[in-house]
């Protein structure tokens, strides 16, 4: 008899009489993206909220990015301004007809003049989330995407870590519009800080499917790219979306869909038809201040993380999804 068919009688024989020995199986990895930094906790696309979420452990920081009208991209969830800065103070006169204040419309310089507050309605002046940031407290800015992914470079450099970026292209077809090329412009800031190809730590999305396939093709990207998705009728495209795009960003309510009568979730069939097609899932948004139906934030992660099998999840608040993850 062979020393290895010893050891394996060996441990054959102390499973059975102890039942101690057990093989676990391996998850499969899990990432944290941290939605608009830590904007949990700080106004959404700070740096400050983006310092935070790196500190809270998340493997990606979101970055969604609008053009400035000298093409300088901006960290900013919408190619308007009112609801997270101060511009109808500063700038009452810069206004469209519709009343609304475009990015696109100051230079970067004039940008950096507002104020960012948490986000509010600017019908009443009141927070969206109430709880979070006090409005109109401390001092925030709006930044490049040049000056956060140098945030992020240099964390990793100090800290050791390898933190990844995301960035959104916005409402390409409105840059087009206005003359720009939001995505050419985007990818040649990428190229220059490092980030080529898959095996860099940077995740592209777009809501819009047609620019991101553009971005495959005709601008040959080869980064790791991420078609968002937020109607039901587009979940009868992913063999389309496979062609292009290594993962998809679906609204989490598409994932999970209600309540069975006894009181378990309906799971759709979304996370796993995409993995059949080898695309990995990044839902969003996991806010532990937005529940809904779920008990806990913990219930909604356990159920969207495990019973769903999503990849990753976009949220809010990093450390709590971090420690989750930790503890399972």
């Amino acid at each position: 008899m062979s020393k290895f068919s010893v050891v394996i009688l060996t441990l054959t024989f102390i499973g059975c009489q102890t039942n101690e020995i057990k093989i676990a199986q391996p998850k499969a990895e899990k990432i944290v993206i941290a939605h608009r930094g830590a904007s949990g906790y700080l106004p959404e696309h700070t740096l400050p909220a983006k310092t935070m979420a790196y500190a809270m452990g998340a493997d990606f920081l979101e970055q969604d990015i609008v053009l400035s009208k000298d093409n300088v991209p901006i960290v900013i969830h919408d190619i308007h301004l009112e609801t997270v800065t101060d511009v109808a103070i500063q700038f009452s006169n810069r206004k469209r007809e519709d009343n609304r204040y475009y990015v696109i419309d100051f230079t970067f310089e004039e940008l950096k003049q507002l104020n960012v507050s948490e986000r509010f309605d600017p019908l009443t002046n009141k927070a969206i989330y109430p709880n979070r940031f006090p409005l109109g407290k401390s001092s925030f800015k709006l930044h490049s995407l040049q000056e956060e992914i140098e945030l992020i470079q240099g964390l990793n450099k100090s800290t050791g870590k390898n933190i990844g970026i995301y960035p959104e292209i916005k409402d390409p077809v409105f840059h087009l519009k206005e003359g720009k090329d939001i995505s050419k412009i985007v990818l040649n800031i990428l190229t220059k800080y490092g980030y080529k190809n898959k095996k860099d730590r940077c995740i592209l999305q777009c809501f819009d499917a047609n620019e991101l396939k553009r971005i495959r093709t005709e601008l040959k990207s080869e980064l790791f790219l991420v078609q968002l998705m937020e109607f039901k009728e587009e979940e009868t495209r992913l063999e389309e979306f496979s062609k292009y795009a290594d993962g998809i960003g679906p609204w989490i309510q598409q994932i999970i869909i209600g309540k069975n009568k006894d009181g378990t979730w309906q799971i759709s069939n979304l996370v796993s038809n995409a993995h059949q097609l080898h695309l990995k899932v990044h839902a969003y948004t996991f806010r532990a201040d937005q529940l809904g139906d779920f008990s806990s934030f913990d219930e909604l992660l356990n159920v969207a993380l495990y019973e769903a099998n999503i990849d990753g999840v976009f949220t809010d608040f990093p450390d709590k999804v971090v420690k989750f993850l930790n503890k399972n």
